[in-house]
């Protein structure tokens, strides 16, 4: 991975197998002037290991730093990690954050996150075979890797939207509580389509890539834009 600051971050979300919609989204990289990408949700089409073997070959093929956590269709677990792991050793730009994190190539950047559906009840069911649902006690075990790099205001990926009184959109309270504990700079994530403030944390939902959609977040300027594909030649 090439080494260099992350600073416009390329956002989508819930590509469900569409790897045209992911060689459009690459494509327009250099035009938005971005220098990673962030992708959250259903990546594969039915969970299947051919479709996520594409995905990632396409996410590949971008040559940008990419991290990535699956949505709850992206079952059973064991097929997304062969095909991720595999992904990975190909493309050493490909970065999966589901329940772990990664610092970008220069150091400055903690990326983390957690993928599938997150429940709020300790107690609620987990799954891995049908689909990916977490108990609040795995996202606050699973993110605690963050606080050990304190002095880094992390950007945090996840499929599930963190609550957000303000905007009253549905959502994670333990997700907004682990956002609001370290201190994200950007939290990219899924749900319906908006941007916005959650705290001191810009929040950015960019809505279904297979639609059409995305954002661009600048973790400079603390502010993002949605944008839409142009269509297919």
């Amino acid at each position: 991975m090439a080494s260099h600051r992350l600073t416009r971050i390329l956002c989508a979300a819930d590509p469900r197998g569409d790897v045209g919609a992911i060689e459009r989204l690459l494509g327009s990289a250099a035009e938005l002037e971005v220098d990673g990408v962030a992708v959250v949700g259903d990546l594969a089409a039915g969970g299947t290991r051919e479709s996520h073997r594409a995905v990632f070959r396409a996410l590949g093929a971008g040559g940008l730093p990419t991290f990535w956590v699956p949505g709850p269709g992206d079952a059973p677990v064991a097929y997304y990690l062969r095909e991720a792991h595999d992904a990975a050793t190909v493309h050493p730009d490909l970065r999966g954050v589901h329940g772990t994190a990664t610092l970008t190539s220069d150091g400055h950047t903690l990326v983390a996150g957690l993928g599938g559906a997150v429940d709020d009840d300790p107690e609620g069911s987990r799954d891995e075979l049908q689909q990916l649902r977490y108990p609040r006690w795995e996202a606050e075990y699973r993110l605690r890797i963050v606080g050990e790099f304190d002095d880094l205001q992390p950007v945090l990926l996840f499929s599930t939207p963190p609550a957000h009184k303000g905007l009253h959109t549905a959502g994670s309270e333990v997700l907004a509580q682990l956002v609001a504990t370290y201190r994200a700079r950007l939290v990219v994530c899924g749900g319906e389509r908006m941007t916005g403030m959650l705290g001191r944390t810009l929040l950015v939902a960019p809505g279904s890539l297979q639609a059409g959609h995305f954002a661009v977040a600048d973790l400079h300027k603390r502010e993002a834009q949605l944008g839409e594909l142009s269509a297919a030649a």
